[in-house]
């Protein structure tokens, strides 16, 4: 259920942190350290032990970084979090720099002198990131020094232990393959490759990759470990042991060998022959306890993760039916409930993990749910707390961004609901986003086009208008693992190619700071079109698998064309037609009328 967040992440906590982190690094003979918002296996989602960033800046958001000198200090973020940031951390403490406007390697570059030594956590860094920093340092003759210890460690004092979370068997049924034949499949690659190893530091690829699942990170279900995969398809894995048991052990079976963490530096260096390793997620300090021949290559197990099988594709369309119902009901329900004043954005939040869980097959939230009324709703990442907790004044706009994991799949789903008289900016902007979200629920491409090719489909309404938003049109999303997943985008920065198979959120927005937020989301399976008469190349098109209503009372008609009026009332017809038997008389009543043609 709804979870604020604790003291121990508090702004007025920052200044006697910082001056001890200070301390610490003067004795270190260092003129500053970074604090990135990462872990040893470089995920997103990180568990509390390494929250470092929030616990000595304050900053909860998914994405960004500290560097603190003796005199300065910085946090990096991008554009989802500029008011999130400010909000969360006190000014007065920190400058803060948004990337990729700015970045740390400027910054630095202005903030110190000829000579400087910049410490960081080998465990926290991969190598391109730190190859990257020090051929823009080095010609300032500023170096960068890993160092033997975090000190942040070092000054947290109730710092929690590392998760002990279970770890369970993943169904082969929705997976459709067995371990034995992925591990068979990435080994294919590795000898192709000429390696005879690859090194697997990303929880989401061995949790893919060995057909499992675990519980040390909230709200993505994955087993912190390392694991060395060999050209034989064997697999040594690196995972206390207290996390598995017998059925988990049977379930790998002979030719997955399991040990404990701490065995894995001997075993590196134990590795002899040419041995793979990612340098844009392994830790550098797994490139240093090598002493065999690195070959970096991506991570092997990312693309294929990225391409669902038919078995993924049908599971994840029955996970969003059944989510589709909870949506439903919780629109529904906000529907009568918010016009007559009472609600807060906690309430709501409660409300819909409430009706996630009443249909008893919800593992987790996929995420923390993010309820922005009004103005709130303006922050992109905003996460409501007990003290920013808003009430839903009739009228606001209410931007409700949630999901679910189910063993079927993960969901992931934003409507932006009014809550009372619409005012006319509002409407525009909210049918703006609608028109980019239609255009690429719609793109047709060919195939070889990456996310970047197709992100300003989701932009071209809103340029046209003057207006566009800091964050990419879509991400990749995981079958019941991460809801944000790579390689694949909708976004400038998406470079890879998209696939048969890959899931993809499409998610256009526009906030107007001090007023209000919109963000339209479904998520979309990429998947080949049939090709129309007289077409003579092979395409790619998209399938959307995410079903609840789209405000029409937020739409204005009028900027909408006809094939965009016929694609929303086509998807409401569809919504309505799936969703309607699922659901009780009440609410089938309400999705009627709320899927009604335009």
């Amino acid at each position: 259920m709804f979870q604020s967040f604790t003291a121990s992440t508090s702004a007025s906590d920052s200044a006697p942190r910082l001056a001890d982190l200070r301390k610490k690094l003067a004795k270190s003979g260092v003129s500053g350290f970074i604090v990135p918002r990462s872990d040893a296996h470089c995920g997103e989602n990180v568990a509390p032990r390494d929250e470092r960033l929030a616990w000595l800046t304050g900053f909860t958001g998914s994405a960004g970084q500290c560097i603190v000198l003796a005199d300065q200090a910085a946090i990096f973020i991008d554009g989802r979090y500029t008011l999130q940031v400010r909000s969360q951390t006190d000014g007065a403490l920190f400058s803060y720099h948004q990337i990729p406007q700015a970045t740390p390697a400027k910054w630095l570059t202005e903030a110190l002198p000829e000579g400087g030594r910049i410490g960081f956590d080998p465990w926290l860094h991969g190598q391109r990131e730190i190859e990257a920093l020090e051929k823009a340092l080095t010609p300032k003759g500023i170096t960068l020094e890993p160092l033997p210890e975090n000190p942040v460690d070092s000054i947290w004092p109730d710092q929690p232990a590392p998760p002990l979370g279970k770890v369970a068997v993943f169904p082969d049924v929705i997976a459709g393959k067995t371990h034995a034949s992925k591990r068979q499949e990435i080994a294919g690659i590795l000898k192709a490759e000429g390696v005879v190893a690859t090194v697997l530091t990303l929880p989401d690829s061995i949790a893919w990759l060995l057909n499992i699942r675990g519980s040390d990170i909230a709200r993505t279900p994955v087993a912190l470990g390392f694991a060395i995969l060999h050209a034989d398809a064997t697999v040594l894995l690196f995972m206390t042991g207290a996390k598995l048991d017998e059925d988990v052990r049977a379930h790998l079976g002979p030719d997955v060998t399991i040990a404990e963490p701490e065995a894995f530096p001997a075993a590196l260096a134990a590795l002899t022959g040419r041995v793979a390793l990612d340098p844009g997620t392994a830790p550098l300090a797994v490139k240093a306890a090598l002493s065999a021949e690195i070959h970096w290559m991506r991570d092997p197990c990312i693309l294929p993760k990225a391409c669902k099988t038919q078995a993924e594709l049908a599971s994840t369309r029955e996970a969003h039916l059944i989510d589709a119902v909870a949506m439903a009901r919780f629109l529904a329900w906000l529907d009568e409930a918010a016009p007559s004043g009472g609600l807060t954005e906690i309430d709501a939040v409660r409300e819909l993990e409430s009706l996630r869980r009443a249909g008893n097959t919800l593992q987790d939230i996929s995420f923390e749910t993010i309820s922005g009324a009004g103005p709130n709703g303006a922050i992109v990442h905003y996460r409501v707390t007990e003290d920013s907790n808003r009430p839903i004044t009739p009228g606001d706009l209410l931007l409700i961004d949630s999901g679910g994991q189910y063993l079927e799949g993960t969901t992931d789903i934003t409507r932006t609901v009014a809550t009372g008289p619409v005012q006319p900016e509002a409407r525009r902007a909210f049918t703006l986003v609608l028109k980019g979200m239609i255009a690429m629920s719609q793109a047709r491409w060919p195939e070889g086009l990456a996310g970047r090719d197709l992100d300003a489909l989701a932009r071209i309404a809103l340029w046209q208008a003057g207006m566009d938003y800091d964050h990419g049109t879509g991400h990749g999303v995981g079958v019941y693992l991460s809801v944000h997943e790579g390689p694949q985008s909708l976004s400038r920065r998406g470079t890879e190619a998209l696939k048969p198979g890959m899931i993809l959120s499409n998610e256009p927005g526009y906030y107007r700071e001090g007023a209000f937020g919109i963000r339209i989301e479904n998520l979309l399976v990429v998947e080949p079109p049939e090709t129309p008469s007289g077409g003579d190349r092979a395409m790619l098109g998209f399938e959307t698998i995410t079903f609840a209503p789209i405000d029409r009372r937020l739409i204005d008609p009028d900027l909408l064309s006809t094939a965009e009026r016929d694609w929303l009332n086509a998807y409401h017809a569809r919504t309505a037609a799936i969703v309607s038997p699922r659901v009780d008389d009440a609410t089938a009543v309400w999705l009627t009328k709320a899927c009604a043609p335009l």
